[in-house]
């Protein structure tokens, strides 16, 4: 179970206070492969920094009895002055793994990744592209209830793409997955139900193609997420 209890976030710009969602509340789908699509600025992103844990709300709570990843296509939560190898040490150490269960995770993200002697370089040195990798990368390497993917299917090349839903497909044979994504062919392969946000209000959908038909009718609004 994953319920939203009166959720409200807010920004502070430089011509008052943008509101992302006020009371949001509703119950996620149980056991479930759900998408979240919407316009730009519809807050996708803000609910999964905050379902993930790397945000927080302005009041109101997330409720929840499953473990739930951070985003994983969120790179910014990798510390810039650490490698790509003492950020997975310290990510091990938080969840208890220790020893020969820590070497695991590194290698597994280390053959992943792909990005040969940068590992043990400071995450600061590289590319945007190389982030995500590691971060998609020891996103994968933990088992959690609920993934959380925000666009990571945009990150690198074909065959780095293929590894990646390849992933995808082992992690969704034992775990769920909560994904924001625009490509609407990706959103039909993975998910059992949709939901639609739009000018702060969440519209869920038991029929993938229903919540596809209602976002493609909605225009983007001017703020951009």
């Amino acid at each position: 179970m994953i319920k939203l209890e009166n959720l409200t976030k807010s920004y502070l710009l430089e011509n008052g206070r943008h509101y992302v969602f006020r009371d949001l509340s509703f119950e996620f789908p149980e056991n479930a492969n759900i998408g979240l699509i919407g316009p730009n600025g519809a807050g996708k992103t803000t609910l999964m920094n905050i379902l993930g844990g790397t945000d927080i709300p302005d009041r109101g709570r997330v409720v929840t009895d499953k473990t739930i990843s951070w985003p994983v296509g969120l790179s910014g939560g990798l510390q810039g002055s650490l490698s790509a190898k003492d950020n997975i040490k310290f990510i091990a150490r938080v969840y208890g793994f220790t020893g020969d269960r820590m070497i695991e995770r590194i290698k597994y993200v280390e053959e992943f990744a792909e990005i040969g002697e940068f590992f043990e370089q400071p995450v600061k040195t590289y590319s945007s592209g190389m982030r995500a990798r590691v971060s998609f990368g020891l996103s994968m390497a933990f088992d959690f209830d609920y993934y959380l993917i925000d666009e990571a299917g945009a990150v690198g090349d074909a065959s780095f793409k293929k590894k990646s839903l390849s992933i995808y497909q082992e992690k969704l044979s034992k775990s769920n997955v909560i994904i924001v994504s625009h490509n609407m062919n990706e959103i039909r392969s993975l998910c059992d139900h949709i939901i639609v946000f739009n000018a702060g209000e969440a519209h869920i959908f038991d029929n993938v193609n229903e919540g596809i038909k209602m976002y493609q009718k909605i225009k983007t609004p001017a703020m951009q997420q």
